[in-house]
């Protein structure tokens, strides 16, 4: 269960090599040592990962997993879940693709659908049953700014998150009263792996500030949160923008 002051015993992240989530992971272990799971694709980055959380004195243990092999999904909650109960989840892979490339290539455009929408979808069915049946626990998804309106720039992408954003949004209202509590997290340009070598947007952030705003928001029982929370009102006006005054604006 989650202590008084917001500190959790167990943490399953799935997407567990994200440099976000593991920010999390190690701004709780610091509280107190955890049970930690990490599910991810089998590779060295992902053992590097359980060492690194391992030296808080935290238990962690490794779940293979692939977002798009959708069969294994069962599976992979399973070992999740087979130690006891999960305090918090982080939903925290993802692919940015190449926009250019998402919409003249089919294949490009199913890998990013699949792993941002469809993936954490089905993920979020068999996780919120899990939830319900333990009668309480933590859900937070990673979102994006780019899920609030299609840009030019990358609208493959934007349209993933915003499937992803309405799905663990109405989650919020579907769990209600059953001790289940969701988090949407909209995080602006973050310097991760993922972006590198890509050009920093206004208001970037750093995967510990993002993670402060995570941890803060589960304390709080937050539904829906911006890093940084001045995001909020610069995505209230590029929404309201009229679309000819929009769509030439330069992104």
């Amino acid at each position: 269960m989650i202590d008084a002051v917001g500190n959790p015993q167990s943490l399953l992240v799935l997407g567990g090599t994200s440099d976000i989530a593991l920010a999390v992971a190690e701004k709780y272990a610091s509280n107190r040592p955890m049970r930690i799971v990490l599910a991810a694709r089998p590779s060295e980055r992902l053992e590097a990962a359980a060492e690194r959380l391992r030296k808080t004195g935290s238990t962690v243990v490794t779940v293979p997993f692939d977002a798009r092999k959708a069969e294994t999904h069962d599976e992979v909650i399973e070992k999740a879940f087979a130690e006891g109960d999960i305090d918090v989840t982080l939903v925290a892979f993802g692919v940015q693709g190449d926009n250019e490339k998402a919409w003249t290539d089919v294949e490009t455009a199913r890998e990013i659908a699949e792993v941002n929408y469809v993936a954490p979808v089905t993920l979020g069915v068999r996780l919120a049953e899990k939830l319900r049946k333990q009668g309480h626990g933590h859900l937070v998804v990673m979102s994006s700014p780019a899920a609030e309106r299609a840009r030019r720039s990358n609208f493959v992408y934007g349209s993933s998150k915003a499937g992803l954003d309405s799905f663990y949004t109405g989650l919020t209202y579907a769990l209600s009263g059953s001790g289940v509590k969701v988090t949407v997290v909209r995080p602006n340009f973050v310097h991760t792996k993922l972006t590198e070598g890509m050009k920093p947007a206004p208001m970037a952030q750093t995967p510990d500030q993002v993670a402060d705003v995570i941890t803060d928001a589960v304390r709080k029982g937050k539904e829906q949160v911006w890093a940084p929370a001045q995001m909020r009102w610069v995505m209230t006006v590029l929404r309201h923008l009229p679309r000819v005054i929009f769509r030439r604006l330069p992104f």
